[in-house]
């Protein structure tokens, strides 16, 4: 098991120092796991989430099965590490809520943001900012149900990276 971890935060230090741009970062993900059915199961990913490199402090709401994960000023984070986190632990994410800086948030031409090396598809047209940060939801495959991914590809059919899975590209609508 240790030796698991050490893996994992040594592949988790090397995507952060690899990362060469540096816009802005995460402030805070919000994340609703799946198939958790004790207290022991969402001790688990919260050990996995408080381990990972950039992470400062980690709170669970036990009746929602939320985890609300708060990052470190200067961390680089992507939500791939917050999913391999709540994966090792033998979990899925059923939900995944990102709050970052308004001043990150400046579209490109195609509605398309680049943070941290990773690029963020913007699905809706208008950002909803409230108090210098905006709340987006991933809608890609591992940020959501199976059977949520399903009825998402034929709602985003029309955007032409949606259905391609690449780990790099977030496909995010903001949040009220």
């Amino acid at each position: 098991m240790k030796n698991i971890n050490l893996k994992f935060i040594g592949i988790a230090c090397l995507v952060l120092m690899t990362s060469l741009k540096s816009y802005s970062q995460i402030s805070k993900a919000e994340i609703i796991a799946t198939g958790l059915t004790c207290s022991m199961c969402s001790n688990a990913i919260n050990k996995q989430l408080k381990a990972t490199v950039g992470v400062d402090s980690v709170s669970t709401d036990l009746n929602t099965n939320t985890f609300t994960v708060y990052f470190k000023k200067e961390s680089k984070i992507m939500p791939r590490v917050l999913k391999e986190g709540v994966e090792k632990a033998g979990f899925f994410i059923g939900s995944l809520v990102i709050t970052m800086p308004a001043e990150s948030f400046k579209t490109e031409g195609d509605n398309t943001i680049s943070v941290n090396g990773s690029t963020f598809v913007l699905l809706n047209e208008e950002l909803k900012n409230s108090n210098g940060e905006i709340k987006v939801r991933v809608f890609d495959k591992g940020y959501v149900t199976q059977k949520e991914h399903k009825k998402l590809l034929k709602t985003f059919s029309k955007t032409a990276s949606y259905p391609l899975d690449n780990e790099d590209d977030y496909h995010i609508k903001t949040v009220i």
